[in-house]
């Protein structure tokens, strides 16, 4: 209690600077991931990624991410733990911050798609069981953590392969693929508002005080979904087809009508990043804003500010915009081909994986999700698709995510302890 009061401002100014760092290294790797899609489907340029970026990351983060945030402030470590030594807490939420980010920062500079939410739940571990003790750490809710790593990228790959064995059945195998993507389009354009829209309303807004009954947040959802079609008919009744575009790609024409919804699928993406991959930078941030602004107290549950969701949002942009483009153009072309409709299909799984597992509360890992999506639409197309180099060289950066995390955020622990005193 005594160091909180004694130091309590200097730490709180600390734990802002670090949570930008964490949610700059989001945006540099993350967010970055998550555009790759888009961009290289060739659905959309760098430049407009970094535009629909900036808008949905930012407000996925402030109007849905709430839930994962509480997952990580307080479910990754026993807070009864720490009652008598609020400070080894903050110190360890700090260290965690600060380890991830240079982690992340380290990955981005060499173009690796790796984990933000790996880095940030090892560097939380890593404190936890070496610099408090083995108990300190809520070793169920990590192995339910551990598990969504395993079974969102399946998911992802499962809804993937269906969404694209979907759309070569009714549009891309069949005698005129053009008029059939006109006429089918739309439908998965319903789907993607639907979905987005029915997470956020029924989970996201909570912490903003707006809450609905499940009869209402349908209702709204299927209203959001109809308002998407309808922008997206107008749209695609603009589209023309050419003949002389199809001469060396015969579904030239067909994806530009796909390009259309995978822009509106590129914003899901981004908010759905926004609403999960938030937590990861303010996560420990909020803990230690609630841990100084209780005098020392740690309360099992806390408010949380929306100035910090503020920061972690800002905080993700202004990563994507200065650092982003060399892990998107890591993710865009190395895994498999793609083409705006392949794109669509992995985008719009990976979108509804996270969201979903954002409105429960679990923080899986978007890079996971996203190359568990694209390898779907690959296998869909048959092994021969898949990059395997690539695909193996990915895997290997994520192993080294956890060790990496937590090893940092260890000596940068012990660092704190020696600064302010134990």
């Amino acid at each position: 209690m005594e160091i909180i009061a004694n130091y309590g401002n200097i730490l709180l100014i600390l734990a802002i600077i670090f949570g930008l760092f964490m949610a700059w290294g989001v945006g540099a790797n993350d967010v970055a991931n998550a555009m790759g899609t888009s961009v290289g489907s060739g659905a959309i340029t760098v430049k407009q990624a970094i535009i629909i970026a900036i808008i949905f990351e930012f407000a996925g983060a402030v109007l849905a991410g709430g839930e994962v945030t509480a997952t990580v402030r307080k479910g990754i470590l026993d807070a009864s733990i720490f009652t008598s030594s609020p400070h080894l807490l903050v110190y360890g939420m700090l260290a965690s911050l600060l380890a991830a980010g240079f982690w992340l920062m380290i990955a981005s500079s060499l173009g690796w798609p790796v984990s933000t939410t790996h880095s940030i739940v090892g560097a939380i571990v890593g404190f936890g069981a070496v610099g408090v003790g083995v108990d300190a750490v809520a070793w169920g809710k990590v192995g339910n953590i551990a598990m969504s790593w395993i079974i969102s990228p399946i998911l992802a790959g499962s809804i993937a392969f269906v969404l694209f064995k979907s759309l070569q059945r009714l549009i891309i195998d069949t005698s005129n693929p053009f008029d059939n993507a006109k006429r089918y389009v739309p439908f998965y354009m319903f789907l993607v508002g639907f979905v987005i829209s029915l997470v956020t309303i029924l989970k996201g807004l909570k912490h903003i005080g707006l809450e609905f009954d499940t009869s209402t947040g349908y209702m709204l959802s299927v209203g959001v979904g109809l308002f998407i079609t309808l922008f997206g008919i107008i749209a695609i009744r603009r589209i023309k087809i050419d003949p002389s575009e199809n001469k060396d790609f015969h579904f030239t024409s067909v994806e530009r009508v796909f390009a259309v919804l995978m822009v509106i699928t590129a914003a899901a993406m981004a908010f759905a990043h926004g609403s999960n991959d938030v937590a990861n930078a303010i996560g420990p941030l909020a803990a230690v804003v609630g841990v100084i602004d209780s005098g020392g107290f740690i309360n099992s549950k806390s408010s949380l500010p929306v100035y910090i969701l503020l920061i972690g949002g800002g905080g993700i942009v202004f990563g994507l915009i200065t650092y982003g483009h060399k892990v998107i153009a890591t993710v865009g072309t190395g895994i498999t081909q793609l083409t705006p409709s392949r794109g669509f299909a992995a985008t719009l799984a990976a979108a509804s994986t996270v969201v979903i597992a954002s409105g429960t509360g679990l923080p899986v890992s978007t890079t996971q999700v996203l190359v568990g999506a694209v390898l779907g639409v690959g296998l869909a197309r048959g092994m021969v698709a898949l990059n395997t180099r690539v695909i193996n060289k990915i895997f290997l950066s994520w192993l080294i995510t956890l060790p990496a995390g937590a090893l940092m955020s260890i000596l940068f622990f012990f660092a704190l302890k020696g600064a302010f005193g134990a």
